[in-house]
């Protein structure tokens, strides 16, 4: 594994910082006689769509325990523009990834001059120092990081193992620490109105109509070997489209993702358009607002369906559908799950990922047939 030499400097730099920062910033200290006395909080959750948006409601519930601070985000340059509309955060700085604007962004963080920082999900070894670096004195994360659990409040998990609790309950124990309640698990997104009505157009320029079934297929994942086989997707299409002849079927997917998704709704045939790569992150989210069922792999827009309340059918093997799956709603939500054939699990590594596979056209048609008509 290839070292960075930022990582022991940004390491030793932060090892003297605490040596001379006399403020005692432990969960013990931590008392706010008052809602108001916390007046400027800073919320980090910096990795990829799905846990960003899964940081939501402890979001929502830091905002309702300190009605009048003013909260700023800290969330990836590739999807901020999803939250612009959060009616629980007043800004958002952008986070580019690893040390790429690493000091800028910290300045700016350190201009917000936070009391807290929370940090729901955050790239390591980046993201701790980036808090600590705003200044906050209080700093609270789960799971507690190895290498910068010194500079965090809390010593404690709150869990005695945070990976076999579903990840929204994790940032909602997180928030505990600064008392807030671990209550609604409920995700927030909205999807705005002038975008679907561009979605309702562009729907209608492939001939597909918003009085019928509109059928949503996301083949593509960040990682191959949470994917479906295109071959599965190919003739799950085709047999949808022999069951309901005037649905319509559109296949989304990533700017990377525009020849898988091109294949698939050429296979399927007449019924079937890609807008894979076509699409802002706000105009997939009125597209998936606008579908009958969504079926997906383990993705962010999948969290997206499940945030705005869009019926889903989700496949998952190896990754743990109690972890990321759906936390809320279970009646609009199915889930299809295949268990592991290899132990251990290289995941990232795998390079023929034959689990999926392990999902069948004849599981997943009967789910999604229930989803288009959610009383059979």
């Amino acid at each position: 594994m290839r070292l960075n030499p930022f990582d022991g400097l940004l390491y030793l730099s932060m090892k003297l910082l605490r040596h001379f920062d006399k403020r005692d910033g432990s969960e013990s200290s931590f008392s706010p006689g008052s809602a108001s006395s916390v007046r400027k909080i800073l919320v980090i959750s910096s990795t990829a769509l799905g846990d960003t948006l899964m940081s939501t409601p402890a979001i929502k519930a830091v905002r309702t325990r300190y009605p009048e601070a003013h909260i700023t985000a800290c969330f990836n340059i590739k999807h901020a523009e999803l939250f612009a509309g959060n009616p629980h955060i007043d800004a958002v700085i952008p986070y580019y990834g690893g040390y790429s604007r690493f000091l800028r962004t910290a300045q700016a963080l350190r201009r917000t001059n936070p009391d807290l920082a929370l940090i729901f999900h955050g790239n390591e070894p980046q993201a701790t120092p980036l808090a600590y670096l705003s200044g906050a004195r209080f700093i609270f994360k789960i799971p507690i990081s190895r290498q910068y659990g010194f500079l965090l409040s809390n010593k404690s998990n709150g869990f005695d193992d945070p990976w076999s609790h579903h990840a929204i309950d994790v940032r909602l124990k997180t928030a505990s620490f600064a008392h807030c309640s671990e209550g609604d698990r409920s995700m927030v997104l909205t999807a705005d109105e002038k975008d679907i009505t561009y979605i309702k157009a562009a729907l209608s320029a492939h001939g597909l109509s918003g009085s019928n079934p509109i059928i949503g297929f996301q083949p593509g994942a960040a990682q191959l070997y949470k994917a479906w086989p295109k071959g599965h997707f190919i003739e799950l299409g085709r047999r949808l489209l022999s069951l309901y002849p005037e649905a319509g079927i559109v296949i989304t997917g990533s700017k990377g993702e525009v020849r898988l998704c091109g294949d698939i709704a050429a296979a399927i045939g007449r019924g079937a358009a890609s807008l894979a790569g076509a699409l802002s992150l706000k105009q997939l989210a009125a597209l998936v607002k606008c579908l009958s069922v969504l079926v997906t792999n383990d993705t962010g827009t999948m969290h997206i369906a499940i945030a705005l309340g869009t019926r889903t059918v989700s496949l998952f093997c190896p990754s743990n559908y109690k972890g990321t799956g759906a936390a809320t709603e279970p009646h609009l939500h199915r889930i299809i799950g295949a268990l592991r054939p290899c132990s251990p699990c290289v995941t990232k590594k795998c390079k023929t990922p034959h689990c999926m596979d392990a999902i069948s056209v004849e599981e997943v048609l009967p789910a999604v047939t229930g989803s288009v008509n959610p009383g059979s």
